[in-house]
């Protein structure tokens, strides 16, 4: 989640704190909004657990995996 937050602080000019308190909140978001199931998933691709570590193959295996595609 480290290299999103830093991703989004760059990208937005703002500082690693507000960057933090954004990503949470869409994170938490997408979970409300997504299936149950899909939570587990987020947190593991925010962590760089799902796929090695690799945050776009996260995306690609997290949205795959909405779709029925992996």
């Amino acid at each position: 989640m480290d290299q999103v937050i830093q991703a989004v602080a760059q990208k937005a000019g703002i500082s690693q704190d507000q960057a933090r308190t954004a990503v949470t909140t869409v994170i938490n978001l997408l979970k409300t909004k997504l299936p149950k199931e899909f939570a587990g998933q987020i947190d593991a691709a925010m962590n760089g657990s799902f796929a090695g570590g690799d945050l776009t193959k996260d995306a690609e295996n997290l949205m795959g995996g909405a779709f029925g595609k992996k």
